[in-house]
Formats: C-alpha cells, sequence, structure tokens
C-alpha cells in the first residue's frame, strides 16, 4: 500500500507541473492582456502596473517566479479582483462547491444507485422501463435547460423556493441548484448500476448462493452488491471532482458565489494566476480522487493487490 501510495505520488507532482505549465503557455500565448481596456491608460500607468505584476518580464521569469510560489502553495494575486489573491477567491468560492456537489453527488449514488438496482432485479418489466427512459432523459437534456425549467415552475409559478442568490445554511437556496446539478448523475449512476448488476445476477456465485437457498435479500445485500459497486467507483471518482468544482452553468443560472464564476470571469478578463491556480486545483483534485477510488478497490475487492 505505502509502495502504491507513493508511486502515485511521485506520478501526480509531474502531472501537476505539467498542467500549471499548459494553462500558464496558453493563456499567455492569448492576444490581449489583463490590463488592456477600451480606453487605454497612460504609457506609465500601464507600465507602473505591469512592473508592480512582474509582467514586464520575460516570460521564462515569469514563469519561474509563478512555480516558486506554487510550491509554497501562493497561487498568487488576481488582476481582476484588486487586492485580493487567488487563494482568497479559492477560499470563498470553494464552501459553496463543496455543500453544492457534495449532496448533489450523494442524492446522486443513493437514488440513481436504488433505480438502476431495481431495474436490474425486474428487468424487462414496466419498472424498468421507466427507470431506463427517464435515465435516458436524464442524460440527454442539458443542464441550461433543466436549471430555468426548475426556476420556472418551483420559483415563479409555485413561488416554493427561491430562483437564486445563496444562504449559506439555509435548505432552501439548496434545492434547485442541487437537482439541477445532481440530475445528470442520478442517470449516468442507474443506466451504470444496471448494466454492472445484470452482470454480477448472472454470475455462477450468484447461482451458487441462490441453490443454497439464501434469501433474495441476503444474496444481493451479501453476495451482489459490492461486485456492483467497483464500476462505479471508477466513475464516481472524477464525477466527484466535477460535482465538487461545481458547474459553471448551475453557477451562472443559479448565481452562486463558486469557483467557476471567477473561473469564466478570469478567463474572459485575462487574469493568468486565477485561471492557472483554478485549473490547478481542478486537476489536484482529480488525481486525488482518482487516488482514493483506487484505494476504495481494496474495500470492495479483497482480491486487488494495489502493490502488484
Amino acid at each position: 500500500m505505502l509502495k502504491f501510495l507513493l508511486r502515485r505520488l511521485l506520478i501526480a507532482i509531474p502531472t501537476l507541473l505539467l498542467i500549471a505549465t499548459l494553462a500558464f503557455g496558453l493563456l499567455h500565448a492569448t492576444p490581449g492582456g489583463p490590463f488592456d481596456t477600451a480606453k487605454r491608460m497612460p504609457a506609465a500607468i500601464q507600465r507602473s502596473i505591469e512592473a508592480k505584476y512582474h509582467l514586464n518580464e520575460p516570460l521564462w521569469r515569469q514563469y519561474l517566479r509563478y512555480l516558486g510560489d506554487l510550491l509554497h502553495g501562493d497561487l498568487g494575486p488576481s488582476f481582476q479582483y484588486r487586492n485580493t489573491s487567488v487563494n482568497e477567491l479559492i477560499k470563498i468560492g470553494f464552501p459553496v462547491d463543496l455543500e453544492i456537489g457534495g449532496v448533489a453527488l450523494g442524492l446522486a449514488v443513493l437514488v440513481g444507485g436504488a433505480l438502476g438496482l431495481m431495474a436490474a432485479l425486474r428487468r424487462n418489466s414496466l419498472w424498468d422501463t421507466v427507470a431506463m427512459f427517464l435515465a435516458a432523459l436524464g442524460v440527454s437534456v442539458p443542464v441550461f435547460v433543466v436549471a430555468p425549467l426548475l426556476i420556472l415552475v418551483f420559483a415563479v409559478e409555485l413561488n416554493w423556493l427561491p430562483s437564486g442568490d445563496w444562504r449559506f445554511g439555509e435548505l432552501r437556496y439548496l434545492v434547485l441548484p442541487v437537482i439541477a446539478l445532481g440530475l445528470p448523475y442520478v442517470a449516468y449512476i442507474a443506466r451504470m448500476t444496471r448494466g454492472a448488476a445484470l452482470e454480477v445476477l448472472g454470475s455462477s456465485f450468484i447461482r451458487t448462493a441462490r441453490a443454497k437457498g439464501l434469501p433474495e435479500r441476503a444474496v444481493i445485500f451479501r453476495h451482489a452488491l459490492r461486485p456492483v459497486l467497483t464500476p462505479l467507483v471508477s466513475f464516481l471518482g472524477p464525477a466527484f471532482a466535477g460535482v465538487l468544482t461545481g458547474s459553471i452553468i448551475v453557477e451562472s443560472v443559479f448565481g452562486l458565489p463558486g469557483i467557476g464564476r471567477y473561473f469564466i470571469t478570469g478567463a474572459l478578463n485575462r487574469d493568468y494566476t486565477l485561471v492557472v491556480g483554478i485549473t490547478v486545483l481542478y486537476g489536484g483534485l482529480i488525481i486525488a480522487f482518482n487516488l482514493l477510488a483506487d484505494l476504495c478497490y481494496v474495500w470492495i475487492d479483497p482480491r486487488v493487490r494495489l502493490d502488484s
């Protein structure tokens, strides 16, 4: 186990370095700069601002300076949000994404897993047909259609829930964004669970367990459930990183102060440090949750040996 963790960490370091390098190079290669405006400022002020943020230095020196700060956990100052660091912006936006993304994926696992398992147990029944139809609908309908419809029905017509804004700890501001963000994951998990369950339920060890006279509940929860979870673990690793960093569309529709909003603003305004910092954060989360998914394999299937 220790050898596996060390090996993955050694791979993660150059991976994050490559992500930061590509993001840094591509942003600096795009036309324009962070302080280019429609109304051109005096040259002396332009030079003073660029000197403050070291933008007057050669590109290689800016790159080495950024890497040095990155090694100390400093993602640099934001060019767009003056007197604010990228670390502070992430500290503001990340808790919002953490709450919405965590709840959305948790509900997606419970609802999607239950739908998929019941559809597999009742194969070719009406339940199976309806569940898979809803799953296909959830995969096909994009979030930018679902989110406004939720607002139209539950906020405008019924006036049950707020149409946007955000207040920590208040459930009513959480419901619509969680549903909009979680519906596609419910659909994916339901389809994956059904496929995995059909394969496992047709296996020889399940037929043996049933032949021994075990109750169907024991066959499902004691023998079939863990093998069914195995393919879901591979999906949930990057999925958790995806919902945790939030959906840009969901944040835009509901007016949420998440990281995605800062990412879009930074990209449009050539805020180099903000975009590179969020990109590195995204990459680090994907690597971390993929590692966590690999470790979960050991719990699900004891035959897996990570050090082999």
